[in-house]
């Protein structure tokens, strides 16, 4: 490969309209939350859900708990391997813009780009090529390149001019915490973050995304039942004005109560020292419906799809790039 990969970016609305595209992969965790018969209904209570959290944590100069929204776009990232085709783009990864509202003063703010993050290689890596490769092993093992690839082609959009020109900071990305590992309470506490937890080990999810260039740091927001892992480049906590954090944890926060209420909508918050279980029988429902089961049949179709369109097509251009990537 002669050039750089060069990236196009598209985008729609997350809002009570939303509905995904046929033509487009959509994030499966919003096209899950956007199908059946309540789906209208489905949006507008996880909307809701946002804007409160959002109005929770901004309390100063809000004695109503009403002055923000929050507005959300769906950033979808192609990628074409030469810049001089027109048929050859692949749809890399998928990220969350926020956008604040403040009705006050009538103006919009903008947001943190990263949130939500989804990914076809990623999907290749954990949910084709890892079972592969354990098919025969006698203890679980992770091959010594796992995740080169989509580290390089991360870090090759977060560094490229599209995302400069779209994008005034780096991405963050805030996920749920791993329920491998054991978190400690430390002293450091955030006004907006919360009160910061370390891990006992780094997980196999961390050294992925530090293959993209992103370190983690786990903090549970004021009021909130578990800490949230956040992946970021540069400086977390010095890097953002806290109304770009709140858009992010108000966000994040609550798709976790969705997707994993186990966790995030327990009936008692992490204490001191915690170990998250999605085996917890003591938590609340959100009214939102979401099917955690097709979730993970999709992250299997959508990394067979990775491997078949992009993998092994380009098997032989990717492995020169991240050669010459690396040197």
């Amino acid at each position: 490969m002669n050039q750089e990969p060069t990236f196009n970016l598209k985008s729609i609305r997350f809002d009570e309209n939303y509905e995904p595209s046929d033509s487009t992969r959509i994030t499966t965790n919003f096209a899950n939350l956007a199908r059946g018969a309540n789906r209208q209904q489905n949006l507008r209570n996880t909307l809701k859900m946002i804007d409160n959290r959002f109005n929770e944590l901004a309390h100063w100069d809000n004695p109503m708990g009403d002055r923000y929204a929050v507005e959300l776009e769906i950033i979808s990232v192609e990628m074409r391997m030469d810049a001089e085709s027109r048929s050859d783009a692949f749809p890399l990864i998928e990220i969350l813009k926020t956008c604040i509202l403040d009705k006050k003063e009538n103006r919009r703010i903008d947001g943190i780009a990263g949130n939500n993050f989804s990914s076809y290689v990623r999907d290749y890596d954990f949910s084709v090529l890892l079972p592969g490769y354990n098919v025969d092993r006698a203890e679980f093992g992770v091959p010594a390149d796992f995740g080169d690839l989509h580290g390089k082609l991360f870090k090759q959009f977060a560094n490229s001019s599209t995302y400069k020109e779209h994008f005034g900071k780096p991405p963050a990305i805030c996920i749920s915490a791993s329920t491998s590992k054991t978190y400690r309470r430390t002293g450091n506490q955030h006004p907006v973050l919360g009160a910061e937890y370390q891990q006992n080990e780094l997980s196999s999810t961390d050294q992925y995304f530090a293959k993209m260039g992103m370190q983690v740091r786990f903090f549970m927001p004021p009021n909130g039942i578990a800490p949230l892992a956040f992946y970021f480049h540069g400086d977390l906590l010095g890097g953002y004005t806290n109304l770009e954090l709140i858009g992010t944890i108000s966000t994040m926060e609550t798709f976790q109560k969705i997707y994993r209420p186990e966790i995030y909508n327990a009936n008692s918050a992490a204490g001191k020292l915690y170990r998250p279980s999605l085996k917890n029988q003591d938590y609340s429902l959100t009214q939102i419906v979401y099917d955690r089961e097709e979730r993970s049949q999709l992250a299997v179709k959508q990394g067979k799809f990775a491997e078949e369109h992009f993998i092994k097509p380009y098997k032989s251009v990717l492995e020169r790039w991240i050669a010459t990537a690396a040197a």
